[in-house]
């Protein structure tokens, strides 16, 4: 399972001209979900994204996590992060997992991170979505568990 994360200012994810998920201060997480990835995985990569520290202290140093700062999550599944991309000129997207297994674990990162206490918005599975943000800093990391 792998989070493209991303330290917004606000961000938000409109589906057909409706807003469907929006934050203020918080991460943006791009979501993908491979093959292999379980509730096991999916759980451990939530608890890594809240506890990341990417927020600044004040002193200027990233020692708070997302909680810690008083952000707000918004996770937004994205297939193309199981792309593999070594051989030639298009993407293979083999490594993914299947729609509805992905949807299923998508949903329980989310609950995941409500259980935790942090607001928590999603964008639309398997929508044509548009994904707007202000990367702040810019800070962005990739996880993968």
């Amino acid at each position: 399972m792998i989070a493209l994360i991303q330290r917004v200012t606000n961000a938000q994810v409109v589906v057909d001209d409706n807003i469907v998920g929006q934050i203020g201060s918080g991460l943006l997480v791009l979501l993908g979900v491979e093959k292999e990835d379980d509730e096991q995985k999916a759980k451990r990569l939530c608890e890594k994204v809240l506890g990341y520290r990417v927020f600044c202290d004040e002193q200027g140093k990233m020692n708070l996590n997302v909680q810690q700062a008083g952000g707000s999550l918004l996770v937004v599944s994205q297939f193309t992060l199981a792309a593999d991309t070594k051989k030639g000129m298009r993407p293979s997207f083999s490594g993914g997992a299947e729609p509805s297994r992905a949807d299923q674990l998508y949903e329980y990162f989310v609950e995941q991170s409500c259980q935790q206490g942090v607001n928590t918005q999603k964008g639309q599975f398997a929508a044509d979505m548009q994904v707007s943000l202000t990367n702040d800093g810019p800070v962005t990391f990739w996880l993968q568990v």
